[in-house]
């Protein structure tokens, strides 16, 4: 058999591509695994042949590099760890057919077939753990490679430097960027930044995509060791996606906190959403660990607080300027305050803000009373800038509150 290892090789690769479809690849894949094939079938036969311990053989060049181009074309594992299966039992048809052929006396021919048997089959397990160990290397720095590249040319296309080809990012970042964009960035509080959480992030990522119905797979991306970035593309512009989204994390106890940005098409819907993504988080990280979990750039002022957030503490001196007394870090002005933000955002409606709030038509008119008490003058002439401040202690909380003194 040593003298026919070419014709060998050929039926035990004629074989493999027959019985494992993801092994026909391209030609050069197809030359790569017959050279493969080959430098296994001679080395076993010479192991045999010489009676070399398998334990100091290594893997042939050509095993090692096949084992390589698999997984950089993503071949899924199991089809190489089944090559070798296949191939052994191929290669063990052909020994015992050629035992058979032979004149050996059946005491003697039992003990060969006994040798051989062991020695293919320490061969075939020790081989296999060496490629094995390669394609796993391989596929690990393969996609690290890859995903380098992916996540630079993201960050190019949303630094805005420079003109982007809207088909040749596509094609780079392997997503559809003339769609509509939901951006969104999600992260673990207080997590110890472990790549086990980065997972969970983009796993999360991935299972919200698939709920809420979008039309490709979603770009996702870690941003930093604690936090990951994410696209869920649309063919058309959703009006129910940022609410789809929060119903599906509002559900899920294990969600992560989430900032969700607005809907935008192409390109500049692309940055524009991820640009009102970190918006809202600038405003969830000043809040600190609390409620709520989930927060969107369309949340009714949202946007324009989080325009003000770069100086928290000249936001919140203006704060109390503003509100008095009633900007201080208590329960009781806390209720003041959501009471009066509502009460003017529906018009200086009583009984509007009564059925928001869930209260009675006297309730809603005594805190109001009692708020406006409380700053220590009307609000007749500076309407504008109460509504805001009171939109800002909504948002960021005891950040810009006054400490109790209570």
């Amino acid at each position: 058999m040593n003298e026919r290892v070419t014709n060998i090789s050929a039926i035990l690769r004629r074989g493999l591509e027959d019985d494992i479809p993801e092994l026909r690849g391209d030609a050069g894949s197809v030359e790569l695994l017959g050279a493969s094939v080959e430098g296994n079938v001679d080395t076993v036969l010479h192991a045999l042949r010489h009676d070399i311990p398998v334990a100091r053989i290594n893997a042939p060049t050509a095993a090692v590099e096949y084992a390589r181009r698999l997984a950089q074309h993503g071949v899924p594992v199991n089809a190489l760890v089944r090559a070798y299966q296949v191939g052994h039992r191929r290669m063990t048809e052909l020994i015992f057919a050629e035992l058979r052929a032979s004149h050996i006396p059946p005491a003697e021919g039992v003990a060969v077939a006994e040798a051989i048997t062991t020695t293919m089959f320490d061969y075939i397990d020790w081989i296999t753990q060496q490629v094995v160990a390669v394609y796993e290397a391989e596929r690990e720095q393969w996609l690290e490679s890859r995903n380098s590249a992916r996540a630079l040319r993201v960050l190019e296309v949303l630094s805005g430097k420079k003109p982007v080809d809207i088909d040749a990012a596509t094609e780079a970042i392997r997503y559809p960027m003339r769609w509509h964009h939901l951006a969104l960035i999600l992260w673990y509080p207080d997590t110890g930044a472990s790549s086990d959480e980065l997972n969970r992030l983009q796993r999360f990522a991935r299972e919200l995509a698939e709920a809420v119905g979008t039309d490709a797979a979603p770009l996702i991306g870690a941003a930093d060791r604690t936090s990951a970035w994410a696209w869920l593309p649309y063919r058309s512009e959703q009006s129910d996606a940022v609410a789809e989204v929060r119903d599906f994390a509002s559900k899920r106890p294990d969600a992560p906190r989430l900032a969700i940005g607005i809907m935008g098409q192409g390109v500049s819907g692309f940055r524009r959403s991820h640009r009102y993504a970190l918006r809202a988080r600038s405003v969830a990280l000043i809040r600190g660990d609390v409620e709520p979990r989930i927060i969107a750039a369309s949340d009714p002022g949202l946007s324009a607080t989080a325009l003000l957030g770069g100086s928290i503490a000249e936001v919140g001196e203006w704060v109390g300027e503003v509100l008095g007394e009633l900007a201080a870090d208590n329960d009781n002005d806390a209720r003041l305050r959501e009471t009066l933000r509502v009460f003017l955002r529906t018009g200086s409606s009583y009984k509007a803000a009564a059925v928001e709030l869930d209260l009675h038509f006297n309730s809603v008119k005594y805190r109001v009373g009692r708020a406006v008490s409380r700053r220590g003058r009307p609000i007749t002439d500076d309407r504008l800038d109460v509504e805001l401040a009171l939109l800002i202690c909504h948002w960021y909380g005891a950040a810009v509150l006054r400490p109790n003194s209570d």
